[in-house]
């Protein structure tokens, strides 16, 4: 009898444990697999610590932990009104929460709501909705929207913050195109508040996107929601310094090989990470400093470490540290996000992130793994030998990447924005996106525009990449405004010459004159054939539209009196097949800081150092035409245009831009100088002489040469100063760089040079 009741307890009990693991009870070992390996083209927090065995238990991210912590600051009425407000868009996606047909008919447009009397909006916000407002993607109509981003402050979501905006749920449902939030993007950098700092913004985001700092893996939506960068409220809007790589040398090793500054938290949220720190820290080449000194009651809860941490926190300069080390550290702080990201890029450290279940910023485009080393927290005590395990050619490699990432996205409010809405507009036009290579490589996503061409091989900036050349032959552009009254007038002259040359395809004549297009007799027979278009609009601006004629890479800008011969043309042809990604030319300017009035200068003046080549005789990349006309602002063409001045300025402010390197200038005939400098103008700015500039004579017209208006001259200082207003910092580059051909002044046989017809007259 009792044997059989132990056998019955046994089966009882043996059917309970079957029972148990197939319910999910007890999780097997073999099991258990850790979220974070994600196949996403994104980062992978267990990539870059291969050689480590993770005996541990798959992390939860803090705001998924059910501890007794957490518990004590939450009731379930908030439990249940975050899981509301956070994941009731879960499930969201382009497919099933975004409309497509806005986007058909007028393309990617976003529209900011007006903005509401007596709400406050803070100055990162309005930065924001400035930046939205003066970009490309802006209409004022939302008929044609395709995008819609709030008027009301969303960025500060924490309710003890003074920037918070209250009644917040009452007033977006109120919003006429609300529609449930669909096709909306909501801005915000910090979310939730003491003592949980939960992903809540506090009001129903409905089927809106959001470009969000500080979000967790758990809570973002792929390929929906954009993870944005912490940025402080003292971020630039536009430009922004560039990096500090510059005043580095090779190897890349620097004073510090780790280094952290920052807060330590004594309990709550973050405090785990920071506390163990000092473990890590030995005050020569690693060292990590904390300090309790922050919030009105630190001493009340101050533990004994503190007293000498603070002393330690102040013995260094943190500018000093950030600027002398190789690897930064950047632990998550009471969110996921940290200031100290942006300042390590910007610094050329390699930031070393611990921050596990942080979805990190722009991660559907950033390669981080090149960039940065991405660690785990539960992993602290292994990092510096990690770090110090790097070889010096990665460390240089992840360093470059630093200098381009933040350049290209992070360095500015604007760049910021622009890159988010960069971004949905490749999902939306998804025929066109950008490859991983043009995000992640030189000159980055914003001035790679995929509408241009699917086709990496037709942009300059990845002919070395693909290992590839440009089409060798070019298409002259001539920018005619005069009439043709004449058969000895310099554009015949100049027609020929450029028809002559061994690398020409064809010529256009963009006739820009108020005068009827001369006969097709008029112009003279040439080898190659000869187009003749009208402007549009007769603006200046035109001359710089992507025209379906240009056939080739190559656009030889010329204006209409500009005096070449076959061999210059030639020359400069072969020098820019060395630098396509430049402008090549003859006629050069510079540009100068003018202390005294605190503005940039423009000047004509002969010198050896130049940082501009105008576009009266120039050659470029056709792609450049296509980039002026559709990623420069509307105001900045317009200006253009109401001058009729400043085109060529413009022009080298983009490629610039593009590029960060200068013009190239190639040697001219000596004649030009030694005429030129005889030809003194009548007119005076600022008590200097201002010259006739090479390669261009005057009109053959009875109207005097815009050259010789001294309004001109005052024209293209006020536009060097829009110019960089609008960039946002100063683009161009002084060189003392020229090419001359080879042999061009040496004594030896004139037969021997192979442009022997430069030193001629």
């Amino acid at each position: 009898m009792q044997a059989k009741k132990r056998y019955l307890i046994l089966l009882s009990a043996g059917a309970c444990l079957v029972l148990l693991f197939y319910l999910g009870g007890i999780q097997l070992p073999a099991t258990s697999r850790s979220r974070h390996g994600r196949g996403r083209n994104g980062y992978r927090p267990d990539q870059p610590w291969p050689h480590f065995s993770d005996p541990l238990h798959p992390f939860l991210p803090w705001d998924q932990t059910d501890n007794e912590e957490y518990n004590l600051h939450i009731s379930p009425r908030q439990k249940r009104d975050v899981n509301t407000s956070v994941y009731k868009g879960k499930r969201c996606r382009m497919d099933s929460c975004f409309d497509f047909s806005l986007c058909q008919k007028n393309g990617f447009k976003v529209y900011v709501y007006p903005q509401q009397k007596g709400e406050k909006i803070s100055e990162s916000y309005q930065n924001i909705l400035s930046t939205i407002e003066g970009s490309r993607f802006y209409t004022s109509d939302p008929g044609q929207a395709c995008l819609f981003v709030l008027s009301l402050d969303t960025l500060d979501r924490d309710q003890l913050s003074p920037q918070y905006v209250h009644n917040l749920k009452t007033k977006v449902q109120n919003l006429p195109l609300w529609n449930d939030g669909r096709n909306h993007l909501i801005f915000n950098l910090y979310s939730g508040t003491w003592p949980d700092y939960t992903e809540d913004l506090g009001f129903d985001i409905g089927q809106a996107m959001l470009a969000k700092a500080s979000i967790s893996t758990e809570n973002f939506r792929p390929n929906f929601d954009v993870s944005i960068p912490l940025f402080s409220k003292e971020h630039p809007r536009t430009g922004g310094e560039r990096g500090y790589l510059k005043y580095n040398s090779i190897p890349p090793f620097r004073k510090y090989m780790l280094v952290f500054k920052g807060k330590r938290y004594l309990t709550g949220i973050g405090s785990d990470t920071r506390n163990a720190l000092y473990h890590v820290h030995n005050a020569e080449d690693v060292v990590l400093l904390t300090t309790c000194k922050h919030g009105k009651d630190w001493q009340k809860h101050k533990d004994a470490r503190c007293d000498k941490d603070n002393a330690e926190y102040d013995k260094y300069d943190y500018k000093e540290m950030l600027h002398n080390s190789t690897f930064c550290l950047v632990p998550r702080g009471r969110r996921l996000g940290s200031f100290r990201f942006l300042e390590a890029l910007q610094a050329a450290c390699v930031p070393v992130m611990l921050s596990n279940g942080w979805e990190l910023p722009f991660s559907e485009i950033i390669d981080w793994n090149t960039a940065a080393v991405i660690g785990d927290e539960r992993l602290l005590l292994q990092i510096p030998t990690t770090v110090r395990s790097i070889h010096q050619d990665k460390i240089l490699s992840l360093r470059q990447q630093t200098q381009f990432l933040w350049e290209a996205y992070f360095s500015s409010v604007e760049k910021i924005v622009l890159t988010t809405l960069e971004i949905i507009q490749d999902r939306v036009l998804e025929h066109s996106s950008r490859s991983s290579l043009m995000w992640n490589s030189h000159p980055g996503g914003l001035f790679a525009l995929p509408q241009y061409s699917g086709y990496l091989g037709d942009f300059p900036f990845y002919y070395a990449t693909l290992g590839i050349k440009p089409y060798p032959k070019f298409t002259a552009v001539i920018h005619a405004v005069s009439p043709l009254v004449s058969q000895s007038q310099p554009i015949l002259k100049l027609l020929a010459a450029v028809a002559k040359s061994q690398y020409c395809a064809q010529i256009i004549v963009l006739w820009n004159c108020d005068k009827p297009l001369p006969a097709k007799h008029r112009w003279p027979a040439t080898s190659v054939p000869v187009i003749v278009i009208e402007g549009e609009n007769k603006v200046m601006s035109s001359r710089f539209l992507p025209y379906e004629t240009i056939v080739t890479d190559a656009v030889l800008s010329l204006d209409e009196d500009t005096v070449l011969t076959t061999t210059e043309v030639d020359f400069a042809f072969t020098v820019w097949q060395s630098f396509p990604e430049r402008i090549v030319g003859y006629p050069a300017r510079s540009h100068f800081w003018d202390s005294n009035k605190e503005r940039w200068g423009y000047t004509s003046k002969w010198t050896n150092d130049y940082s501009m080549v105008l576009t009266g005789a120039a050659i470029y990349h056709r792609y450049y035409h296509y980039l002026y006309t559709n990623y420069l602002p509307t105001s900045l063409k317009n200006m253009v245009d109401q001058l009729a001045n400043c085109e060529d300025i413009l022009m080298n402010f983009l490629v610039s831009a593009v590029t960060k390197l200068p013009p190239i200038k190639v040697t001219q005939k000596k004649q030009y100088k030694e005429t030129m400098m005889g030809q003194v103008r009548q007119s005076l700015f600022n008590c200097s002489l201002v010259f006739l500039p090479p390669l261009l004579h005057s009109r053959q017209s009875s109207r005097a040469s815009r050259w010789a208006d001294p309004d001109h001259f005052a024209q293209r200082q006020t536009c060097m100063n829009k110019f960089a207003s609008w960039f946002g910092a100063m683009p161009l580059v002084h060189s003392q760089m020229r090419l001359d051909p080879v042999l061009f002044k040496d004594q030896v046989s004139i037969l021997r040079k192979k442009y022997r017809d430069i030193e001629r007259l």
